[in-house]
């Protein structure tokens, strides 16, 4: 039985739900994604080759996760937006997480800037890098590195949305609609 349509149905569906709770409540709830996942794996179950699939799942999920923990551990991105990219890359694969990420890069730049230049703060965000790359720059140079002074965020987005987009660009891609790869 071919899964992908229904695989990637439920992707759509996953994703749309769990990027209109990140607008509506900046959050995106573990429940939601623990059921995705759980779809997805007994979607990959039901496949012609199910321990290929699920070794893929296990890439996909090992991607997602190590393509945003970073940001995360940075304090740039919450622990939600972590998940729901592990989850998205259960469904997907190492490859296709890969490309969904680098297209929620994308999306998220896109929006992160106009929420910056909406409600003034680009000046902020720009000092807040320079704050951020500065001591690393330093210690580079093996001179000591400031003292970090807490500086007020320039704001955050919902970065579900941006998972989104970039999942939703990458589904619709795959089947034609509009070829972008």
């Amino acid at each position: 039985m071919d899964i992908a349509p229904y695989r990637d149905t439920l992707l759509l569906l996953l994703v749309t739900a769990a990027a209109i709770k990140d607008l509506e409540s900046r959050r995106i709830p573990n429940l939601l994604l623990l059921a995705g996942v759980l779809g997805a794996l007994l979607l990959h179950l039901l496949s012609p080759r199910p321990v290929t699939a699920l070794l893929s799942a296990l890439g996909g999920c090992a991607t997602g996760l190590a393509v945003l923990l970073p940001f995360y551990l940075l304090r740039g991105m919450a622990a939600g937006d972590v998940k729901m990219m592990a989850a998205v890359g259960v469904f997907t694969g190492a490859g296709d997480a890969l490309r969904i990420a680098i297209l929620a890069w994308c999306a998220g730049g896109v929006m992160v800037l106009v929420v910056l230049i909406v409600k003034g703060r680009l000046r902020l965000a720009l000092a807040n890098l320079w704050a951020m790359l500065l001591p690393i720059l330093l210690r580079l140079q093996r001179l000591p590195s400031p003292e970090n002074s807490g500086r007020p965020s320039a704001g955050a987005i919902p970065y579900g949305v941006a998972i989104a987009a970039g999942t939703i660009v990458h589904l619709v891609s795959r089947y034609g609609a509009t070829p972008l790869a």
